[in-house]
């Protein structure tokens, strides 16, 4: 008998499904909390479907960005980042991991964003337009190299790992964004973010942390 997600399956309103989901992480159980929260005994059945789940994974993505899209329309701020797509996959596809907790997230974006600006200063290229538009010039590869390395290690050293920093810091580091003023709205959508994947965890059910990782407590 093949055995494969029929413990995820279960739409017994009394239990969850087991982790990981047919895919690896807990979109599965995001899903199936909110399923269960909004009432929809249809998708609750199915939560645990491949299919649903990347039709979640869509809609959830739109949502995430749609709200940065609004909101950088509404201020004519850049809220929409690249780095921001990983880190909403992470929000929601492996809420209750460290990298993904609010204090790893905030954190590693803004050593990223610090850590790319010092490399600008360092090899003077504040004032320099980005290298998309121009020649990859040494001072710039070595900038994009010095801050990927004082990412990587700050955040190994302050225990905040959160892998999409790494493409911030590369976004400062090549000149795309190099204004504070810039840097402070990246910042701030990074928290809105944040605040979003705290609303739709918790609604599910996911005990999603409010700042720190929770401490492993062994298998669930």
């Amino acid at each position: 008998m093949n055995t494969d997600d029929t413990s995820s399956r279960d739409p017994s309103p009394g239990r969850r499904p087991r982790r990981p989901g047919p895919i690896g992480g807990d979109m599965a159980t995001v899903l199936f909390g909110l399923a269960r929260r909004l009432r929809l005994p249809a998708l609750v059945e199915r939560h645990s479907s491949v299919p649903v789940l990347g039709l979640f994974a869509l809609v959830n993505g739109c949502i995430s960005i749609g709200l940065m899209a609004t909101a950088a329309w509404v201020t004519g701020a850049p809220f929409v980042f690249p780095s921001l797509g990983p880190t909403a996959f992470l929000l929601f596809y492996t809420p209750v991991q460290p990298a993904a907790s609010p204090r790893n997230t905030v954190l590693g974006h803004l050593i990223g964003a610090v850590a790319g600006y010092l490399a600008l200063a360092l090899f003077g290229l504040l004032d320099a337009p980005p290298a998309l538009a121009t020649s990859v010039t040494t001072a710039r590869v070595a900038a994009a190299a010095l801050s990927l390395g004082l990412t990587g290690g700050a955040m190994v050293w302050a225990k905040v790992p959160h892998p999409p920093a790494g493409a911030t810091t590369l976004i400062v580091s090549l000149g795309i964004l190099r204004e504070p003023w810039q840097l402070a709205v990246l910042m701030l959508a990074v928290v809105l973010l944040v605040a979003q994947g705290f609303v739709i965890n918790r609604l599910a059910g996911i005990p999603y942390p409010v700042w720190a990782p929770r401490p492993a407590s062994g298998v669930p």
